[in-house]
């Protein structure tokens, strides 16, 4: 029989609930939200940078939002446990920058963007090597598994039902910035432990 151990302690739930709520108000508030707030190459050049963080939070339908909120509690239930509220939101500040900031760099055309998406795709490779760390060997057909999505949105594009789900294109280079911002945590994290057993052991 299969159990399931949600991570329900305060400092677990706290910076997901944050997430959720942020992007539902946001959404309440459209059309004025995308506005102001959306990843818009012409405006973030006139330095509105400030949508380089609040892009990722909007949403271009009910069924875009509903979409990523799910995925937004579905990795919480599945890597939860491992992130703290200041961890966590903290991590999303991150994944966010670095997401956009690779759109911005590396995908010129793309002139408009909203969406958790991208940094989404980090955070479920972050909680994926988390596993790995813990024994468990799940985390590599996770880490796998989203590494070889990417890859085939790069090479055969998305899904056109999701496109017309959300009525929007796909912003499949955002899941691309997304993991390899996630990728390149991991590096780092993975440095420091090393570093650290190494000082250890002196």
């Amino acid at each position: 029989m299969l159990t399931f151990n949600l991570p329900l302690a305060r400092q677990y739930v706290i910076g997901p609930l944050v997430l959720l709520v942020v992007c539902v108000l946001l959404f309440l508030t459209e059309p004025t939200a995308s506005h102001y707030l959306a990843y818009d190459r012409l405006q973030i050049e006139q330095f509105e940078w400030w949508r380089l963080f609040t892009g990722n939070l909007l949403h271009t339908n009910a069924n875009h939002l509903g979409l990523n909120l799910a995925g937004v509690t579905l990795l919480w239930a599945l890597h939860g446990q491992y992130f703290t509220a200041r961890h966590y939101l903290f991590m999303l500040l991150i994944l966010s920058l670095c997401t956009t900031l690779g759109i911005y760099f590396f995908a010129k055309t793309l002139q408009w963007y909203v969406g958790l998406s991208g940094l989404l795709h980090g955070v479920f490779l972050l909680g994926a090597y988390f596993d790995i760390k813990h024994g468990l060997k799940t985390g590599w057909l996770l880490m796998i598994g989203v590494i070889a999505k990417v890859a085939h949105e790069q090479y055969f594009g998305a899904s056109q039902d999701v496109a017309n789900l959300i009525a929007a294109k796909v912003a499949v280079d955002a899941h691309l910035y997304g993991t390899l911002a996630g990728l390149i945590i991991v590096v780092l994290l993975q440095l420091f432990s090393i570093k650290k057993a190494s000082t250890l052991k002196k």
